[in-house]
């Protein structure tokens, strides 16, 4: 024989759903238990119908005032309406999965490429590519470096890229600072981005960068960049503007400070063709 009503601590076990929720349903009037002599809820298969439902529009993200809606209105025209709702909700989030596999497989290629063809502990003159990047401003002294920037950035744009398997993190030195022996102030925190990205705010030029690519502590910026600086005044390069630091590998890869990687950057305009 079939049962016909089922108590709260039933359905809170069957759905994993604490009592709160299912009450509050009850009180947006999606369930409607009746009471039995103890004044216990009961609810019927009908309110098992719409829990049912409440959860499958729910994981879509649909709002509880268009589950209500739904649900106090429904017949076949609705139902067909809302299945193509459905249909496209998922579409959407199967886009934004592959988007996200995606990313995912470009980092895991970044950091195999950083760990396999890295030249550390050498000054190098490089030609970068225009590059594309979302950023926010700075202009702080973060003894942390650049993690509660990169924070910042996240709560700026988190619609625009995932934290574990996005594109390299960078910032942006404030050239004043250093000329004061200050290493630790960034006038920006950026994210780059994809060649193709429609949507950027930021743009560090096309041209030639004196780099040097270290693993371990971000303090040994200060002593990195002094001697840039000095390789610089000897090879008569023009500085172009601020000093960079792009995070290839950082603490949102490994917890383990020594196989953190960062890559120190100065634009620079050459005198002639010289090479190093």
């Amino acid at each position: 024989m079939k049962r016909k009503y089922y108590k709260t601590g039933e359905l809170s076990k069957i759905y994993k759903l604490g009592r709160d929720s299912i009450k509050y349903y009850e009180k947006l009037g999606l369930l409607n238990p009746k009471r039995d002599t103890n004044s216990y809820r009961m609810y019927t298969i009908k309110d098992i119908c719409n829990l049912n439902l409440i959860r499958e529009l729910r994981s879509l993200d649909f709002s509880m005032p268009r589950i209500k809606e739904y649900l106090q209105n429904r017949n076949i025209e609705s139902t067909k309406n809302m299945l193509t709702e459905e249909i496209e909700l998922i579409k959407k989030k199967v886009n934004e999965l592959n988007a996200h596999k995606e990313s995912l497989r470009k980092r895991l290629s970044s950091i195999d490429n950083c760990i396999e063809h890295t030249t550390f502990n050498r000054i190098e003159l490089l030609y970068m590519n225009k590059r594309k990047a979302l950023t926010v401003d700075s202009n702080v002294t973060f003894d942390e470096n650049v993690d509660y920037l990169i924070q910042r950035l996240s709560e700026k744009f988190e619609d625009k890229f995932y934290l574990l398997g996005n594109s390299n993190f960078g910032a942006v030195f404030d050239s004043n600072s250093i000329s004061n022996n200050i290493f630790n102030n960034y006038k920006y925190t950026f994210c780059l981005l994809e060649e193709d990205a429609p949507n950027y705010n930021f743009i560090l030029d096309e041209g030639y960068y004196v780099t040097y690519t270290y693993k371990g502590d971000y303090k040994k910026s200060a002593k990195i960049l002094d001697m840039l600086y000095k390789f610089l005044e000897i090879n008569k390069y023009t500085i172009l503007g601020d000093p960079i630091e792009i995070y290839k590998i950082d603490v949102y890869e490994t917890s383990i400070e020594d196989e953190y990687v960062t890559q120190v950057q100065i634009p620079v305009k050459l005198l002639s063709d010289s090479s190093i």
